[in-house]
């Protein structure tokens, strides 16, 4: 019971990551019907502000900063990213009317970073330390990491506080509008650029966010966000890309799936079980478990 309790805590703690990055495609999509393919490597950015801002890379241990500074760090550089990213990549490649040039322009602006923290940085691997401390916790006979619980606690407030703040503020609201019906939202004097910008923003910073939460857990180099981006985006298609709840759903269940797999199975299999769902998604519900079927007016 203790070891399934533990397996379970750490899947639904992998899975709120992939759930936290999933949510940024999600807040992108449904304001511009684009994808930022650069959330992986601007979640790696996160995690590098984070530990420059937190740690003392040469002894390994934290420099004396607050931990919540880094956090607000890191949200301050990766929401100037994420405005740069909509600027450079995006939005000349929509205003040009191409279906599929801002795929390659995000994933090129993906490279960029990566390449940039390498050569600026370091390509190593350094380690990160929780502010919680690194000695599990025994509940029921399990042992969880403080770290892990951190996750699955933060990631629930920010979806939280994102779902309240689309319903009740105005900001909010005119995401929602123009994620409804783009040409009623102008219609109505919203600022579809400034939306979709700040869904941009806000993407970002929440995938830097996930990038300080998951690097305890992992180490921090230029390679961390590939994989792991990787794995939202189908954690996205499973859930249903335009469901906020979705996102949820899918990075739980790929992140169960991993951690059951790898424990009961083999860790050379556990990335199996969560791409046989994806494909299985996609032939059989394309829209995902939550998603809309899209009708197409002609």
């Amino acid at each position: 019971m203790a070891e399934v309790l533990q397996l379970l805590i750490s899947g639904v703690a992998q899975g709120m990551i992939y759930a936290l990055i999933a949510f940024g495609y999600n807040m992108t999509f449904s304001t511009s019907k684009t994808i930022n393919f650069s959330l992986g490597n601007l979640l790696m950015t996160g995690g590098v502000v984070g530990l420059l801002v937190y740690m003392n890379t040469k002894t390994g241990e934290p420099n004396g900063n607050s931990f919540f500074v880094a956090l607000v760090a890191v949200v301050i550089v990766c929401s100037v990213l994420g405005a740069l990213v909509y600027k450079v990549a995006v939005e000349p490649s929509v205003k040009r009317g191409s279906d599929f040039a801002w795929v390659l322009a995000t994933l090129a602006f993906g490279i960029i970073v990566k390449n940039a923290v390498e050569q600026l940085w370091s390509t190593d691997d350094f380690r990160f330390s929780s502010p919680l401390g690194s000695e599990p916790l025994r509940i029921a006979g399990a042992g969880i990491f403080p770290q892990e619980i951190l996750i699955i606690i933060v990631s629930i407030l920010i979806v939280t506080a994102v779902e309240l703040f689309r319903r009740k503020s105005i900001l909010g609201k005119a995401i929602q509008a123009v994620s409804e019906d783009k040409m009623t939202a102008g219609l109505m004097g919203i600022n579809q650029n400034f939306v979709i910008l700040f869904s941009f923003m806000l993407s970002t910073a929440i995938a830097g966010v996930a990038g300080v939460l998951i690097a305890p857990l992992t180490f921090v180099s230029a390679t961390m966000g590939t994989v792991l981006g990787v794995k939202a985006y189908g954690a996205a298609i499973i859930g249903g890309l335009e469901s906020g709840f979705g996102m949820l759903a899918g990075g739980l269940l790929l992140g169960l799936s991993e951690s059951l797999t790898a424990r009961y199975i083999s860790t050379g299999y556990k990335d199996t079980p969560g791409f046989v769902i994806l494909i299985l998604i996609i032939l059989f519900k394309p829209s995902g478990l939550f998603g809309k079927k899209a009708i197409k007016k002609v």
